[in-house]
């Protein structure tokens, strides 16, 4: 469980970051969210866009992100999901 303290220093950490993976039509599915694991594991901290086309509300989308990565929701910005789930075998100790 991220503390509001630790939210607002990922929050700082990833105003720099450019989208990671980009979500378009279509529903959440299983190389969705292999892909986001990966990028989670490479980066711990990433962003997710939602294009406007995408038919799901954006609180359900990371919902379902963050159920099936086992990842923390830092925050959503408009159609910018911000994760953030510590490396496996490389953690960087980010908060």
């Amino acid at each position: 469980m991220l503390t509001p303290k630790n939210r607002a220093v990922l929050k700082s950490m990833a105003n720099h970051l450019k989208p990671q993976v980009t979500l378009g039509k279509g529903e959440v599915d299983e190389n969705i969210l292999s892909a986001i694991a990966n990028s989670l594991e490479a980066h711990e901290l990433i962003k997710v866009k939602v294009l406007q086309n995408s038919n799901e509300d954006i609180h359900a989308i990371s919902e379902q992100i963050v159920l099936g990565t086992d990842s923390f929701l830092v925050d959503i910005i408009g159609r910018i999901i911000i994760l953030y789930r510590p490396s496996k075998k490389h953690p960087r100790n980010l908060i």
